[in-house]
C-alpha cells in the first residue's frame, strides 16, 4: 500500500472558502432510483451549492445499453463534461444529498477512469454543508462550455468476462458494497434479477461502513483501514469493488484510495449485469 492520499476529498470549509476560485467547479450528482419518486435534477433546482451545475450519471452514460448508467466512451465523456463548464485543469468537486455521497464517488471514479485526477468529493455532502448552515442558492447555473479531454483507462474497470476469469484466477479480491440481505440473498434488489446472493469468494463491506453516521463523511484512515483489515482484506493486493449498478461500489474504490490504495478497479454492470446472465455462479 502507498501513502494515504487526502486528496480525494475536501472539507466544507475549504470549500467554503473557495467558493469564489473561478477555477473550481462544482457538480451536484444527486441521484435516485426510480422507485423511490425522487429526482436529482428536481432537488437540485430546489437548491444546490452556490455555483453547481447537474451531473446526472443516467445521462452522462452510454444511452444504448440496457443496463443502468454504463459508462460512456470517452469522447461522449468530454462532450458532455465540457457542457457542464468544465476544462482541463479545473478542479472538480463533487456531491450528493446522500449521507455519505454514493453518486458523487460514483461521479469522482468516471473523471479518475477517463484520466483525470483533478476531482475531489466534498467530505459530507450536501447534508453537511446545510447543518453547518453554508449558503445555497436556488437559480440554476447556465456553464459556458469549455474543452475538456478525456482518455480512458481500463484499469480501473472490470467488465463481465474479466469477473468471471477472476472466479478461477483470484487476482482481485473482490468487495461488495451492498447491504448484508442483498449480499446473502435475503433480500430483493431494486434492479431486474434472475437470481440472489453474491459473487462467489467476494466479502461483504456495506458501503455505509465506511461513513461516519452523524456527519456523512468518512472515518478516519485508521478506521477506515480497521474495516476492511476485518473483512480480510489485504490491502497489498488487487481489489475489485462491486454492488447493484456500480453506485456505492464507488464509496470501496474511494475509502481504498484514501488509505493510498489508488488502483481499486470498479465492475462497471456489478449485480445489475451478473445477476441477469445465466452461466454466472452465485453464492448466498
Amino acid at each position: 500500500m502507498t501513502t494515504p492520499d487526502q486528496a480525494a476529498l475536501v472539507s466544507t470549509e475549504w470549500l467554503a472558502a473557495n467558493l469564489a476560485d473561478p477555477g473550481v467547479r462544482i457538480l451536484d450528482c444527486t441521484w435516485h432510483h426510480t422507485s423511490t419518486n425522487l429526482d436529482g435534477r428536481t432537488q437540485y433546482r430546489g437548491r444546490h451549492l452556490p455555483g453547481s451545475v447537474h451531473f446526472d450519471i443516467d445521462h452522462v452514460a452510454d444511452k444504448a445499453n440496457p443496463l443502468p448508467h454504463m459508462l460512456p466512451s470517452a469522447a461522449d465523456f468530454a462532450k458532455k463534461v465540457g457542457l457542464l463548464g468544465i476544462g482541463d485543469g479545473d478542479h472538480v468537486v463533487v456531491y450528493d444529498r446522500h449521507c455519505g455521497g454514493s453518486a458523487a464517488a460514483r461521479a469522482w471514479w468516471m473523471f479518475r477512469v477517463f484520466g483525470y485526477d483533478n476531482v475531489a468529493m466534498l467530505d459530507g455532502g450536501f447534508g453537511k454543508w446545510t447543518k453547518e448552515k453554508l449558503p445555497a442558492e436556488m437559480t440554476p447555473v447556465r456553464p459556458e462550455p469549455k474543452s475538456f479531454t478525456a482518455a480512458f483507462n481500463p484499469a480501473l474497470v472490470r467488465t463481465l468476462d474479466e469477473m468471471k476469469a477472476n472466479l478461477s484466477s483470484g487476482a482481485d479480491q473482490a468487495i461488495d458494497a451492498r447491504g448484508p440481505g442483498k449480499f446473502d440473498g435475503s433480500q430483493e434488489d431494486v434492479f431486474p434479477f434472475k437470481k440472489l446472493g453474491h459473487i462467489p469468494n467476494a466479502v461483504n463491506i456495506p458501503w455505509g461502513d465506511l461513513i461516519h453516521p452523524d456527519t456523512g463523511a468518512f472515518l478516519a484512515a485508521d478506521a477506515l483501514a480497521a474495516r476492511f483489515s476485518a473483512a480480510g482484506v489485504d490491502l497489498q493486493r488487487p481489489v475489485v469493488s462491486t454492488c447493484a449498478s456500480g453506485i456505492t461500489s464507488c464509496m470501496i474504490a474511494l475509502g481504498l484510495f484514501l488509505l493510498g490504495h489508488q488502483n481499486a478497479a470498479v465492475y462497471d454492470g456489478s449485480w445489475a449485469e451478473w445477476g441477469l446472465v445465466d452461466d454466472t455462479p452465485v453464492a448466498a
